[in-house]
């Protein structure tokens, strides 16, 4: 699904003025990163929404990716056959649950009729039973009863604290399972922490990244849970956004919670495992102890080949 996408962006900014790009870019970081919670759309024409695309969407969809993923590793033999894309804009999250999961219908909701107009042109050939509706998003938003999957990614910030709480309670009373992704910044955890107390309320419980349903255990202001995805940039990607290398590491921060009968893992890795000669040190979250470093040797066998390979955001047991 990554190279669909890329292609479908290929050529996305042909014919428009590179400094148009840029000033849209350089707003569009801001908003994202939820520095300027509004009532209005932030996605306003085609320069903002083609600028959006082609810098946001390959990030976007590889955060998602990585969470979705998460998730269906619990939940190996269920599928979504419903999925709403809450403020999914062009569509990025909902390219991510096509990558994770076949034969589901998806509808993306947004306020930004340009952002649903190029998702529905980017996703003609390769998701062309896609719904795309505009829809407030905030107070007065629903979610069809039943729904089994709702996606609400890089969203929230964007939002004021009464619209945030009306779309994380929609998702919540609508939806089997509700997967939220935000930046992988302080501020983009607090809104997921705060948001996953509004879940698991509401009668969910988590299943990833957390190996529980009780309160986080870091201490806000001291640290922050977040994980990261490779996400290889295309020449368009490193035109947008002026870097040279060929790949960024997008920071994110999310949660997976599910009326499904599913558990979670015994414990997740949340720091990039370090290697020693002969052991590896795994920072984990852990379903009883909280956060806990634990040292894994040579002499552990075939649990220290498996730490070498562990990732930063894997399960671990």
């Amino acid at each position: 699904m990554h190279e669909e996408l890329r292609a479908a962006l290929a050529g996305l900014l042909d014919g428009l003025p590179p400094k148009q790009a840029a000033q849209a870019v350089d707003r569009l970081i801001a908003n994202y990163r939820g520095r300027t919670p509004t009532d209005a759309p932030v996605l306003r024409d085609r320069a903002d929404v083609a600028a959006y695309a082609a810098y946001r969407m390959p990030a976007t969809f590889e955060a998602v990716r990585a969470a979705l993923t998460a998730f269906a590793a619990r939940v190996p033999d269920w599928s979504p056959a419903t999925h709403v894309d809450i403020g999914g804009g062009t569509g990025a999250a909902t390219w991510a649950t096509a990558a994770t999961w076949e034969g589901h219908h998806s509808t993306v909701l947004d306020w930004a009729q340009p952002a649903l107009d190029l998702g529905q042109e980017l996703a003609a050939k390769t998701l062309p039973g896609t719904t795309w509706q505009r829809q407030t998003i905030g107070e007065g938003l629903t979610v069809p009863a039943g729904t089994d999957l709702v996606t609400v990614s890089y969203v929230l910030g964007e939002l004021r604290p009464e619209d945030r709480h009306a779309v994380v309670a929609a998702a919540a009373a609508a939806a089997k399972t509700v997967v939220l992704i935000e930046p992988g910044t302080p501020d983009g955890y607090l809104r997921i922490r705060e948001a996953r107390t509004q879940l698991t309320e509401a009668g969910l419980h988590i299943v990833a990244p957390c190996p529980h349903s009780d309160t986080c255990p870091i201490v806000p202001g001291e640290d922050w849970c977040h994980f990261s995805a490779r996400v290889s940039r295309s020449s368009l990607h490193r035109q947008v956004k002026g870097g040279s290398l060929p790949y960024e590491d997008e920071k994110f921060s999310y949660v997976a919670a599910t009326t499904l009968d599913a558990t979670p893992a015994p414990a997740r890795i949340v720091r990039k495992p370090q290697l020693r000669k002969g052991q590896v040190l795994l920072d984990l979250c852990t379903t009883d102890d909280g956060l806990q470093r634990t040292t894994v040797t040579k002499r552990h066998g075939t649990h220290y080949r498996e730490a070498r390979d562990a990732s930063w955001g894997d399960d671990w047991s």
